[in-house]
């Protein structure tokens, strides 16, 4: 068995930036059949397929909110591996949702540019509000 890893309950059920995984993520594991981790599902009213029940790598649980309901729970070395897996999916699939997202922004944005100049905003503005170089403003809306 590997350090304690540790079943909490996101705070008012936000979780998103929640330290952690969603419990449905890493499917089965050995300590949910214990009568300890079945007892605290009971007193806390959730189950375990519930969104806010999340699970933290040792190495997260300082990032777990003081007051949150917790539960510290044993995993075997695959189970943390696949607890630390489905994090850095959870963690990619949130970095390429802002990549698409800026993919499309971008892709948009010699038209944007033009908008603004054609609406009065000065370059040197537009080039604050967007973080661009001058030049590269310019020269997109005049194109």
């Amino acid at each position: 068995m590997t350090d304690d890893a540790y079943l909490y309950l996101a705070q008012n059920g936000i979780t998103t930036g929640a330290p952690g995984v969603p419990l449905v993520a890493v499917g089965g594991l050995e300590c949910l059949e214990t009568s300890a981790v079945q007892a605290w599902f009971g007193a806390q009213g959730v189950s375990p397929d519930s969104q806010s029940v999340r699970l933290a790598v040792p190495e997260e649980a300082v990032a777990i909110p003081d007051d949150a309901e917790r539960l510290p729970v044993p995993l075997t070395e695959e189970e943390l591996a696949r607890v630390r897996q489905a994090a850095a999916s959870g963690v990619r699939s949130s970095v390429e949702a802002e990549l698409m997202a800026y993919q499309n922004c971008a892709g948009d944005r010699d038209e944007l540019l033009r908008r603004a100049v054609a609406s009065g905003l000065p370059a040197h503005r537009i080039a604050e509000l967007t973080g661009l170089d001058p030049v590269t403003v310019a020269a997109a809306a005049g194109s």
